[in-house]
């Protein structure tokens, strides 16, 4: 009789296991608060960078913010007098009364319609006399070029001031070997005569910056790839070829800024006018320009409300010149790119 098989009694029992609620289908992992701890070695550069910008931000608001509010604040005023002079003079809230009153003044607008045609025979002159020298000076047939660029940029060195007072001598008849060249030679020059003095004046400013000028557009020109310069050659262009379709449209960034600078610089002209109207130039007058304009209104009539108020009017129009400037400019670079 075949032995029977014995059977378990028991089954044995199935392992469990714990799952996760990370594991599991559609649980939510618990939120976790946000890591808002900065690492010592940032707060260390935060606190360099703080310390390294606060001494520009002072000086800009000594300098800069505090005088443009204060002038601000003065253009709201005005200074009146009572008892013919006798009574003491008030100072009285006069809202935008100072603007129209400078924009009403006719000194003040002929010194805007002065400015425009000195600017618009200045800046040319500037602007084409600077790149002209610095095409010359980059050109491969220039020697001495550091020689030449000292020699251009020395007149900048000379303080305005005294670079007015040195053509202000070669101006004047009985004193001015220029002069006396000319009538060497049979001819005759009044520097200050009416139809002359304009000419004057951008001669003078254009000496003492054309320099300066120029430096900047040599250095934006040593940034040209020679190689490119140098397949323009291969290909049979020119040097003045080169010059003008190479070189000047990969330096337009430069250009741009140049006549930027040179835009908002003749706009605040004081000196040279100054000085012109000293001598006896009989079509500069105390009021050519708007700083004069400004000086004179200030300094001499003592309406400091309208002199602040025309400052800012003044500074009005070179925000607009810089917009307008950099609108054509940045039109052009594309073009050219």
């Amino acid at each position: 009789m075949a032995p029977s098989l014995a059977r378990p009694t028991s089954r044995p029992a199935k392992s469990r296991r714990t799952s996760s609620p990370s594991s599991q289908p559609g649980a939510r992992l618990p939120a976790q608060p946000p890591n808002t701890s900065v690492s010592p070695l940032l707060r260390s550069q935060r606190r360099t960078a703080a310390l390294l910008v606060t001494p520009f931000f002072a000086l800009f608001a000594v300098v800069m913010a505090a005088p443009i509010g204060y002038a601000v604040w003065m253009s709201l005023f005005q200074e009146r007098s009572s008892g013919l002079g006798f009574g003491g003079t008030e100072r009285v809230f006069a809202g935008f009364g100072n603007y129209t009153k400078a924009l009403a003044d006719t000194g003040f607008r002929a010194s805007f319609a002065h400015i425009a045609l000195y600017c618009a025979l200045y800046i040319p002159v500037m602007i084409g006399g600077s790149l002209a020298l610095a095409l010359l000076v980059d050109s491969a047939l220039a020697r001495a070029k550091r020689f030449f660029q000292l020699a251009l940029f020395l007149p900048h060195a000379i303080p305005g001031l005294i670079a007015s007072i040195i053509w202000i001598y070669l101006y004047t008849p009985g004193l001015s070997p220029v002069l006396e060249w000319i009538g060497a030679l049979g001819g005759s020059w009044d520097f200050y005569a009416n139809d002359h003095v304009l000419a004057s004046l951008v001669n003078l400013s254009a000496w003492q910056w054309m320099g300066y000028n120029m430096v900047i557009f040599y250095a934006a020109l040593q940034a040209v790839p020679r190689e490119v310069i140098e397949a323009a050659v291969v290909d049979g262009a020119g040097a003045l070829r080169t010059a003008l379709q190479i070189k000047v449209p990969m330096i337009a960034s430069a250009i741009v800024m140049t006549v930027l600078f040179t835009c908002v610089g003749a706009i605040q002209i004081f000196t040279e006018p100054k000085l012109l109207n000293q001598r006896g130039a009989p079509s500069i007058d105390t009021e050519w320009s708007p700083t004069l304009f400004i000086w004179k209104a200030g300094f001499v009539q003592h309406d400091y409300g309208m002199a602040a108020a025309a400052s800012l009017l003044l500074a009005a129009l070179g925000v607009v010149l810089s917009y307008l400037v950099t609108r054509i400019g940045n039109r052009w670079k594309a073009a050219t790119s």
